[in-house]
């Protein structure tokens, strides 16, 4: 067996061989078969190029239809061979090995579409030709017959006859005079069963709106011609498709008296062209409509006129990923066809329909004028035809789907803002827990492109320098002095103003820019203590210390504990200086892995709180194993306490917590003290510091520096 061709110009060769042995034997040309390989290479090449193009360019297979027929490949079976080699052997032989298969092998259909384009434009333009040279010799024809001229009657007779395309001579009032034996072969009829038939006979109900209107302008004189594509019915009730040419024929003196049809059989063109086509807007595995498809009916549906609605619903498989993963992409693309099979038995009424954009994603469109009612049904339909299990190699497995519904009056939004508010609404129901429906909220939606907005900006942000940090003071709750500062990241958005990290701290753990952020949080607090420490000027109350917040994902950064090492060395700042902040959560059954970082640094002399401390539902007993020396308890512990009296079971719990904290000689912090009493009350509890609005909210770091100044010269 000979080796595959290695070089790209080599699997180029390869490829217009086999299509040149293909097409060959149809071919009527008087070249050798390598010959006519050399004339299709440069055609290879430029499908090859199209094929691989960043960009779809349609004309390269336009132009390559019209070289075959250049080449006098002008037999249907010619076009047909050359469209089963392409999409056997363009991709395989002229595809980037690295490319998407899928990609490019849509690419390849997209390329036999234009191709066949191609072709049928450069064969009707050559028949064109054709028919002109016969109309003309035919209308020589009739003169020399009027004058019976034998000599030019024998020379219309072979034209007549030997032509390729059907010819037909009728009078002006439609009756058929004389056909070609091309014509009988076309209709399958008889030459006596087409004489004496009237041409007004052979309606059809897909004839153009115009085709009677100009055949009535040409017997009438008004028009010299016209060309349409018509259809006509064949005695077996099959149809016959044409590109018909009806002209008219004057005498000597100018005076209509025939009409003349050639017709060229385009009934095998026709249906490659509509298989192509199906082939282009329909989805290869489930054969349901694809993206294409939906999107012209979407966008149909949304251009309809006043009191027209439409109602979509877009579903997402809940857990596909996991059979695709278990069980094989095989198993996975059967369970896809099943469900498709089962979606589109609920799209059976006027106006609806069932498409696959891609993956395990599908939706189905209903139109009409009243589909709040319609889409709620459709999506009810849907969920329950994914209730029953799908069995899928002896396995039953049960299907559970997430839609997100969009309904509202055509002719507001455009197709691909429905899709978006569609797509969104989904992933609300998909985050609701799955195997269920959601309507389309307008404000979720926009909140989700906002979100969508500040992720997209993260990345440049922090190099444009938008985010700043602000301060809220930490006070002994027994002298009322300032001890330190919690550092609080703001992001100063162009467009949103000033930032909370609840809006954008989420997005960037999703993201992964939680990471450099941190660090450079981090560099900038522990900088700011340093700046408080020389401003004091060695004051006796010591250092003001720096409480910095970590994220789950900077506590699994491998860089954690050298990123704080250098910025403590390169600013001089003692590690007993900085207190890491740790939800109780992140730390929720962390094993010693997870822990090992936070005992590196704990050992170092810094101090870790475990803020946020009763939320995280933890065994207390664990506080023993944690390396943290603060617990911080929630506000939701102190929020009773802003009344008096307050709740003595709060107060029971927090004497507890502090009782406990304490014995294992941890410092206990309150966040969220918003009233004097809650201060005192916390204070009597044995509470050692706290923060609050009570005290002052997050500000600039001079702020800080002067209540600090304030409480050592009070």
């Amino acid at each position: 067996m000979s080796a595959e061709p290695d070089g790209p110009e080599d699997r180029l060769r390869r490829f217009a061989t086999i299509w040149s042995r293909a097409v060959y034997p149809v071919t009527s040309t008087a070249a050798t078969r390598p010959e006519f390989e050399e004339r299709l290479l440069p055609v290879a090449r430029r499908l090859s190029e199209a094929l691989r193009a960043r960009s779809f360019d349609a004309e390269a297979g336009r132009e390559a239809g019209a070289a075959l027929v250049e080449a006098h490949c002008t037999d249907p079976e010619a076009l047909s061979r050359t469209l089963d080699c392409v999409d056997a052997y363009l991709v395989l032989y002229c595809g980037d090995e690295d490319g998407d298969r899928e990609t490019l092998r849509a690419r390849s259909a997209r390329l036999q579409h234009a191709m066949a384009a191609g072709f049928a434009r450069a064969l009707r333009e050559r028949t064109l030709a054709e028919q002109e040279a016969i109309a003309k010799a035919a209308l020589q024809a009739q003169g020399v017959v009027a004058q019976a001229l034998h000599a030019t009657e024998t020379r219309f007779r072979a034209v007549f006859e030997g032509a390729a395309i059907g010819i037909g001579i009728a009078d002006l009032d439609g009756n058929v005079l004389q056909v070609n034996g091309a014509l009988t072969r076309m209709f399958g009829l008889t030459e006596q069963a087409l004489l004496g038939r009237n041409v007004r006979d052979w309606t059809h109900p897909d004839d153009a709106p115009q085709t009677w209107r100009l055949y009535e302008e040409l017997v009438s004189g008004e028009r010299e011609h016209y060309h349409v594509e018509k259809a006509f019915y064949r005695p077996d009730g099959t149809v016959l498709w044409t590109n018909l040419t009806v002209s008219l024929l004057r005498d000597a003196d100018g005076e209509p008296h025939y009409q003349l049809a050639l017709m060229e059989d385009t009934t095998e063109r026709r249906l490659l062209n509509l298989r192509l086509r199906y082939e282009a807007t329909h989805d290869a595995l489930t054969g349901l409509p694809n993206r294409t498809f939906f999107f012209e009916r979407l966008e149909k549906a949304l251009a309809a006129g006043p009191g027209q609605r439409f109602g979509l619903c877009y579903l997402d498989l809940d857990g596909f990923k996991t059979v695709n993963d278990s069980l094989g992409h095989a198993a996975g693309d059967r369970l896809l066809v099943e469900v498709a099979d089962r979606l589109q038995s609920c799209a059976t009424a006027p106006g609806e329909m069932v498409a696959r954009l891609g993956g395990d994603e599908f939706v189905a469109l209903t139109t009409g004028t009243d589909t709040r009612r319609s889409v709620d049904e459709l999506a009810g339909r849907i969920m329950n035809a994914l209730l029953a299990p799908i069995s899928i190699d002896g396995r039953e497995l049960t299907v559970r789907g997430s839609i997100g519904i969009v309904e509202g009056p055509a002719g507001e939004r455009s197709a691909a803002e429905v899709l978006r508010s569609a797509d969104i609404t989904m992933y609300r129901a998909k985050a609701a827990g799955g195997n269920r429906f959601e309507l389309a909220d307008p404000e979720a939606d926009a909140r989700a492109i906002t979100r969508h907005g500040l992720t997209t900006a993260l990345p440049t942000a922090l190099d444009r320098g938008e985010f700043f940090i602000e301060y809220q003071p930490l006070v002994h709750l027994g002298d009322g002095s300032v001890r330190g500062a919690e550092a609080l990241v703001r992001w100063l958005h162009p467009q949103h103003g000033v930032l909370s990290p609840d809006r954008f701290i989420p997005l960037a753990e999703h993201t992964g820019l939680i990471v450099p952020l941190g660090r450079w949080v981090l560099e900038q607090s522990v900088r700011q203590a340093r700046a408080w420490r020389d401003a004091n000027g060695g004051d006796a109350l010591g250092p003001l210390r720096i409480n910095v917040n970590l994220s789950p994902c900077q506590l699994t950064h491998p860089g954690l504990v050298q990123d704080t090492v250098e910025i403590l060395e390169r600013t001089g700042v003692a590690p007993d200086a900085l207190c890491l902040e740790v939800t109780e959560s992140a730390l929720i059954g962390a094993d010693d892995d997870l822990l090992k970082p936070l005992r590196r640094l704990a050992e170092m002399g810094v101090d870790i709180a475990l803020d946020d401390f009763g939320t995280g539902y933890s065994n207390l007993a664990n506080l023993r194993r944690l390396p943290v020396s603060v617990l911080k308890l929630d506000r939701s512990f102190t929020q009773s306490m802003q009344q008096f009296p307050a709740d003595p079971v709060d107060l029971k719990i927090v004497e507890g917590i502090v009782s406990l904290a304490h014995s294992l000689d941890l410092a206990v912090t309150v966040e969220g003290v918003e009233t004097g009493a809650q201060a005192e009350q916390l204070r009597i509890l044995g509470c050692d510091t706290a923060q609050g609005w009570y005290y002052a909210r997050p500000g600039p770091p001079e702020r800080l520096h002067e209540l600090a100044l304030a409480d050592a010269t009070g």
